[in-house]
């Protein structure tokens, strides 16, 4: 039995150095992407450790036949990003270097709706939906290996009157449009082959021009920014992916409320308000109520359209339309924000959208 002891010193020392070569392996660096509407450009960044932007090599990245960028948004592997084009009608697919750069992946742009104007991936890197405007419907592509996009069948289906911006369950499960002329929110089941079959009871009632929706990590809730009636609707999800408004639904926001974002904690929710160019930041409940945190609502920039929180929940970034550049905060432990060392950071024209890549460990 004692002789025994070394063999297992010697295998506890080697799990040791197994365990501190995992530890220490190198993270891939994040990165944002803002899609500047009227340069039909997409402005790429690394991200600091204090969360200060620095564009990337050979940024900001392009296609000729992609105009009017207004949407953007990565896949959940950081290995591609998606880009809906207002004015051309298709979907811009880059894929994402080492470093940050982007490089178009064979085939794209790939054909899009009328109008499209908000792309999201589902959390397995399978299926990305774009919700069509002037088409109201919803365009929806499997995702290639290489990052290419492949209408499913059955594309697009059907939405509200003018669906502005759609939004995955963080358990692929469930899909959700805000549909700004209807005063509605669609939601789906997300089938198999990236189908959608409405759930019971869709849409259901939002307020007054719905024009973003986000569902938070713990896929418990979803959150509805309604820019005419300046307030923020929330619900808890059934397990069959229906909606039912929480107690005191909705809550008060600022001024033309236009986008909502939640980071990898459950507990805070960030508003981009264009009218009062500022953020409004709240606390989540565990019954999904939103409270203001201290200090709300937080000064951004002129036209803030665009909110992103970075996966580690350290940092929030906002697009301001009107003054092109990103306003950078680093987020405190109750919520609250605060401006980053040299923000705000300068973009293109007319930044409309902001989106940020996962760290994954590089292999």
């Amino acid at each position: 039995m004692i002789r025994s002891w070394p063999r297992v010193l010697s295998a506890l020392a080697m799990s040791f150095v197994l365990l501190e070569c995992k530890q220490a392996a190198p993270l891939r660096p994040q990165f944002a992407y803002v899609a500047n509407f009227y340069s039909n450009l997409l402005s790429a960044y690394s991200i600091g450790s204090n969360g200060a932007l620095t564009p990337v090599p050979g940024s900001p990245f392009g296609e000729d036949a992609a105009v009017g960028p207004v949407s953007v948004t990565v896949d959940p592997t950081a290995k591609f990003a998606y880009v809906a084009n207002f004015a051309s009608n298709n979907i811009s697919a880059f894929s994402i270097g080492s470093n940050g750069v982007l490089t178009p992946v064979p085939g794209s742009p790939f054909a899009g709706g009328q109008t499209p104007c908000s792309v999201a991936v589902e959390p397995t890197a399978k299926f990305a939906y774009v919700a069509n405007r002037f088409g109201s419907n919803v365009s929806a592509y499997s995702i290639g290996s290489n990052g290419a996009l492949t209408p499913i069948p059955g594309s697009p289906f059907a939405a509200g009157y003018d669906p502005y911006s759609v939004a995955v369950d963080p358990t692929a499960k469930f899909f959700y449009v805000a549909n700004f002329n209807s005063n509605t929110v669609s939601a789906y089941g997300i089938g198999s082959n990236g189908a959608l079959t409405p759930v019971s009871g869709s849409p259901f009632a939002t307020g007054v021009g719905p024009v973003s929706v986000a569902v938070n990590v713990t896929a418990k809730f979803a959150y509805v920014v309604n820019f005419s009636s300046k307030n923020v609707s929330a619900y808890s999800i059934a397990s069959n992916g229906a909606l039912t408004p929480v107690s005191g639904s909705p809550f008060a926001a600022g001024l033309g409320p236009v986008s909502v974002a939640m980071g990898s904690r459950a507990t805070f929710a960030y508003v981009a308000n264009r009218g009062s160019n500022d953020v409004s930041a709240y606390s989540i409940s565990s019954n999904g109520a939103l409270t203001p945190v201290p200090g709300s609502p937080f000064p951004a920039g002129l036209g803030p359209l665009s909110v992103a929180v970075d996966p580690m929940a350290k940092f929030a970034y906002v697009a301001n339309i009107d003054s092109n550049d990103i306003s950078a905060y680093s987020i405190a432990s109750n919520g609250a924000l605060t401006p980053v060392p040299g923000s705000p950071f300068a973009a293109r024209v007319k930044p409309a959208s902001v989106a940020i890549t996962r760290l994954l460990h590089l292999k």
